[in-house]
């Protein structure tokens, strides 16, 4: 209660519109003229208006009144930034004037008149605000527009506050970016790619990991802002870490517990801190990503105390039940992909024979998604004359009945082959094993193309014949400098298997530098385009490749034909080398020290066989990130190959992961120190990924004689 001495305080319709000390829109409010406004000088506004007024001006919310009948606009300076760079020129004109077509957009003019007219308040939740001029990106704003009276009670103007929400919009867009994207990621390192994208992203965290039960433990992967290693790359895997099942990691409690916890400010990974990233962390979220066969979690910190709120929590609990739907779907994915791709890979040779003078090189791509076993197959083994037998089938169709078909036919040809090798007895035996098959099953749909040949290693003849397959392609090695030549294998064509055809034969010389490729039709066909456009792609690029080296052959007939095929590829390349090649193998422990031990090796190997220095230095820079790679990414022992000839110097290395081959298209990924793919683009001669029967093999060619 305020005593009789004590100074009463003014009324508030007294209080003058703010000028002392006034700065921002309070001083452009007491500078501007007014007079010639329907509210006229300020000294004449009435006192309810003017009190209005002060009450705007010392909000540090966004607040705009128009008044009058012309609706002169005021604001505050929260609202100036609201406007851009309409501001100040907008301040005391009529609205039509200051906001020019914006004022008759939806939400603008309509509202406020209405307001004006009936007197009755509009609240308008997550509008998007028009008026900032320049094509500046939209603002959403929850706007409350109410009346303001003067002191008889009549309408003077309408008074809007503004609360802006443009962040909160922009999350929730970015979750239904998440969703669409998650909807897309067919393995857990795609799953782990788009969500910590979309974290970082969405909430500017600067510290973010996911991780994911692995039997006994977890793994994880974590980004840091501005850390640039190869998990900020989705061209290939990321990099993933292993983590105990320690009660004390944030990311461990919340898998465990099922539980969500979020600290406000405080040192959540003090216990836990591998380095001086994770002790900066002051905020911390836990997510825990719960399914019936998943068990993990998702953190996302900052280096400053935030507070989560509740709408940012419930955001947060939504986006870690779809990531968690997301890694579920993953799993049974890789569980199907790997139980499909185990089934193929079975039914290939695991290893090609090796000859003195003759390179042998096969390659098989699964088609469709890679989620089916498919019926493409090729075969080279030794016969009993020393012989060598070489195949390449396709049996129509992508699951696991045209595999089982495609494994019977493999198997029955080593045995016809064994014992009776002349193509002609080969595919007669194999025509009644199909139609035998096709009878049995009442199905008389089983279609299998062939094409087999005999390779006598002592004269490079070869005998061939086929059974509804497309021609090999043989590449000619240029004579005295001459470029190389390639051309179609003349076969005499014969009917599929199972239609009780005879077959011919056919036959043709390697000589020393040639190479010839058999392949499915899967590298040749393409949807609307003519089969024989396919094949001369194919002849062409042969024609033009700088060697034939089967690997390199192998490799350039996937990508000869423009587009993509739904079709599996299988393609196998021997090759008459013009001089017995020197080799050597090493196998490299999945171990930190393991690429030093590769160069160490592999220099002194190469020095031994007199290959020129500047070779030496670019294959031991190669070899050195292929096998970081391997042993990174993989996580697996390596096997490090060399093959050197009077040509050209070539190096594989081979792993057992199974992640999948890198993606040839994207030569400019990071490796594991930030050169890796686009290094051995730019050093070596040609490149390539081989699937294997138990994991991938990445190698390069590197020319000796270059010009």
């Amino acid at each position: 209660m305020v005593g009789s001495g004590a100074a009463r305080p003014p009324a508030i319709s007294t209080l003058p519109v703010q000028s002392t000390g006034a700065k921002g829109c309070a001083s452009l409010v007491h500078a501007h003229d007014w007079s010639g406004t329907s509210l006229g000088p300020v000294d004449r506004w009435d006192p309810a208006v003017r009190a209005a007024v002060d009450l705007l001006l010392e909000s540090p919310v966004p607040m705009m009144l128009v008044c009058g009948p012309d609706c002169v606009v005021l604001y505050n300076d929260a609202y100036a930034e609201v406007l851009g760079g309409l501001h100040p020129g907008a301040l005391g004109r009529p609205a039509v004037a200051a906001f020019g077509e914006a004022w008759d957009q939806p939400g603008m003019g309509d509202v406020i008149g209405r307001v004006f007219r009936t007197g009755h308040p509009v609240l308008e939740p997550e509008s998007q605000m028009t008026v900032r001029p320049g094509g500046a990106e939209p603002a959403f704003y929850t706007r409350g527009h109410s009346v303001v009276r003067d002191s008889h009670g009549a309408i003077a103007g309408v008074l809007t506050v503004a609360a802006e929400t443009t962040q909160v919009i922009h999350r929730l867009q970015s979750l239904g970016e998440l969703t669409a994207r998650l909807a897309g990621a067919l393995t857990i390192d795609d799953v782990t790619r788009v969500v910590l994208t979309y974290a970082m992203a969405s909430f500017d965290l600067d510290h973010c990991a996911l991780a994911v039960d692995d039997g006994s433990s977890y793994r994880y992967v974590r980004r840091i802002r501005g850390e640039m290693l190869d998990e900020a790359d989705e061209r290939l895997p990321p990099v993933w870490r292993q983590v105990g099942a320690d009660p004390a990691a944030p990311l461990v409690a919340a898998a465990e517990s099922g539980r969500a916890t979020f600290v406000a400010d405080g040192e959540p990974l003090r216990a836990i801190a591998q380095d001086r990233h994770e002790r900066r962390v002051r905020s911390l979220a836990a997510l825990p990503l719960r399914t019936p066969s998943v068990r993990g979690a998702l953190t996302m910190g900052f280096r400053r105390a935030h507070a989560w709120l509740p709408a940012e929590r419930a955001l947060l609990r939504a986006a870690a039940e779809l990531v968690a739907q997301a890694a579920e779907r993953a799993r049974r994915f890789e569980a199907q992909h790997g139980t499909a791709q185990l089934l193929q890979r079975s039914m290939l040779p695991e290893h090609l024979p090796e000859l003195d003078t003759f390179r042998i090189a096969a390659r098989y791509d699964v088609g469709v998604d890679g989620n089916a076993a498919g019926g493409d197959f090729y075969d080279a083994f030794r016969l009993t004359d020393g012989r060598l037998a070489m195949v390449l089938g396709d049996v129509a169709g992508h699951d696991v009945r045209a595999a089982a078909v495609m494994g019977q036919v493999r198997a029955a040809l080593r045995a016809l082959a064994l014992t009776d090798p002349a193509p002609p007895s080969v595919l007669a035996g194999l025509d009644r094993l199909v139609g035998s098959l096709g009878a049995e099953s009442r199905n008389e749909e089983i279609f299998v193309t062939v094409v087999y040949g005999v390779l006598d290693p002592a004269d490079g003849s070869i005998t061939l014949a086929s059974a509804g397959h497309p021609p090999p392609v043989l590449r000619r090695a240029g004579l005295a400098g001459e470029p190389a030549t390639a051309e179609l294998v003349k076969v005499p064509p014969g009917a599929p298997l199972g239609l009780g055809g005879r077959w011919q034969t056919g036959s043709l010389t390697l000589e020393p530098g040639d190479t010839i490729l058999m392949y499915s039709d899967g590298v040749v066909e393409r949807r609307g385009r003519p089969l024989n456009a396919g094949l001369d792609a194919l002849v062409t690029a042969a024609a033009g490749s700088p060697s034939g080296d089967p690997r390199n052959m192998c490799s350039l007939a996937t990508a000869a034909v423009e587009g993509t095929t739904d079709d599996d590829v299988a393609v196998l390349a021997v090759e008459h080398a013009l001089a017995m090649s020197r080799s050597a193998t090493m196998q490299v422990a999945a171990e930190p020290t393991g690429p030093s031990r590769v160069r160490q090796w592999m220099t002194t190997r190469l020095r031994e066989w007199l290959v020129p220095e500047p070779v030496i230095g670019a294959a031991i820079l190669c070899t050195s990130e292929l096998t970081t790679n391997a042993l990174l990414h993989a996580g697996t022992p390596a096997q490090v190959h060399i093959d050197l000839n009077a040509e050209r110097l070539l190096v594989s290395v081979a792993d057992t992961g199974t992640r999948g081959s890198v993606i040839r298209a994207r030569t400019d990924a990071l490796a594991s120190r930030g050169r890796g793919l686009g290094l051995i683009e730019e050093l070596s001669d040609s490149w390539g990924t081989d699937p294997t029967v138990r994991g991938s093999t990445v190698w390069f060619e590197m020319l000796l004689n270059r010009e």
